[in-house]
């Protein structure tokens, strides 16, 4: 029987695993000049803990089994519940804000399609602690960070916002009761995710008379400066909608003194499905072929009481590498050494034949000081393993030939110029990227 991948999963030969490491290595990078510091959690929890955070119907989503012990537990799908786990079981005494960030490897029981996959790695960032519209636009330009990072421009990927707070106050001052609330934003999430007949269908099922479809539509359309001003009207009068006007306000600003107001936009659309949002939501979306989200999140404040910790306001937010490296690479912006998976320094040639002990001692002297040494089983002319050495990007060839035996000395060549020159091995290894004069 012939053996494969299961169906939306991966293999990571050498050349993908660069890649993984180019993109993982770049959100690494970002978050910690940000200010994050990294963690981690278990690959599988208790079942429990993803239905107390988003009911029972996740278990459909989930990859999940009985242990030995009769406990019910679930391969993780998402990292809030186990940040929102940890946090809660040492609440008093971590400093706030706490800023972490993580890249799990998740999995979700879902068909695969563009973009997304039942196995990924994901990049989650988050701020707990804190209210303050600051974290908010923190939170936010992280994630713009890292789209410069990449060299994603305003025109290739864009932020929208939204707040699922003003939301709530707008549907309260139209008469939408509050436990109707979560329905209609299930709804609304999905208004450009659906054919508009199949949209229009589910809108429907939630609306009661033609005044209701009309206030949401109308809100619903709501989007960039002028939509903003639309919903302040709307606004006017309700002080929980007219306070939420003003924070949201208060974070372009922020955005823009921060330098990234380019890539972001209001848009009422913007509702993000799952139930624990309660504040300011966002989603960043390309600008190509892949039309659909790229990264999303928003801020949570009741999370942590729900998995049995104290009221903390946070919020954070996740992308995934499948469909990051699908962006990019539809914009040609991976480059080339995000595919080499081996970088060689040193490839250290026996042109004389028979002095194999001598390339093993400086290719481990070589790597002993921190450099790539490599070195070849088969003992060919010198002309195939300088191909060989360039084959595999290596910088220099260390040539062990007539000058070691006539005088003990190596000919250094930089694979790059061309330059060769003669050095003492002990020269070499005492400091073998410099290049003094070559030895009489």
């Amino acid at each position: 029987m012939k053996y494969h991948a299961v169906k939306g999963t991966r293999d990571f030969y050498p050349r993908d695993m660069a890649i993984r490491n180019w993109i993982v290595d770049a959100w690494r990078r970002v978050s910690l000049r940000n200010g994050f510091e990294e963690y981690d959690g278990p690959i599988f929890e208790y079942l429990d803990l993803f239905r107390a955070k988003s009911g029972e119907g996740i278990v459909s989503e989930l990859f999940h089994f009985t242990d030995r012990g009769e406990r019910e537990l679930a391969i993780r799908p998402e990292m809030t519940p186990t940040l929102a786990r940890m946090i809660a079981a040492q609440a008093a005494s971590l400093p706030r804000p706490i800023k972490w960030f993580s890249v799990p490897r998740l999995c979700r029981a879902e068909r695969p399609q563009r973009g997304r996959l039942r196995e990924f790695f994901q990049w989650n960032a988050d701020i707990v602690g804190t209210d303050d519209v600051l974290a908010d636009a923190e939170c936010i330009f992280v994630v713009l960070d890292f789209f410069r990072e990449v060299g994603l421009t305003p025109q290739q990927a864009t932020l929208k916002i939204n707040s699922r707070s003003l939301l709530a106050a707008l549907l309260a001052a139209r008469g939408f009761a509050p436990d109707r609330h979560a329905e209609i934003y299930t709804v609304l999430d999905k208004r450009d995710k659906l054919p508009p007949e199949v949209y229009a269908e589910k809108l429907e099922s939630v609306v009661r008379t033609p005044a209701e479809r009309s206030d949401l539509e109308c809100m619903i359309q709501a989007h960039g400066a002028g939509g903003l001003d639309e919903v302040a009207e709307l606004a006017r009068g309700n002080e929980a909608a007219e306070a939420e006007i003003e924070r949201l306000r208060e974070l372009f600003k922020l955005l823009a003194a921060m330098g990234v107001a380019d890539y972001c936009t209001f848009d009422m659309s913007i509702v993000r499905g799952l139930a624990y949002y309660t504040g300011v939501v966002f989603e960043g979306f390309g600008q190509g072929a892949l039309r659909r989200a790229i990264c999303g999140g928003g801020r949570y404040d009741q999370l942590l009481t729900v998995v049995g910790g104290p009221p903390m306001s946070g919020l954070g937010f996740g992308t995934s590498d499948v469909v990051m490296l699908d962006l990019l690479n539809e914009f040609g912006l991976l480059p080339a050494e995000a595919g080499v998976s081996k970088h060689v320094d040193f490839q250290v040639i026996d042109a004389a034949g028979d002095q194999s002990h001598v390339v093993l001692r400086i290719v481990a002297e070589l790597r002993r000081a921190g450099h790539c040494a490599e070195f070849s089983y088969r003992r060919g002319n010198l002309g195939k393993q300088l191909k060989q050495a360039a084959g595999q990007g290596a910088k220099w060839a260390v040539i062990v030939g007539d000058e070691y035996r006539q005088r003990q000395a190596l000919a250094v060549k930089n694979l790059g110029t061309g330059e060769q020159v003669e050095r003492s091995m002990d020269s070499f290894l005492a400091d073998p990227v410099g290049q003094p004069a070559a030895t009489p």
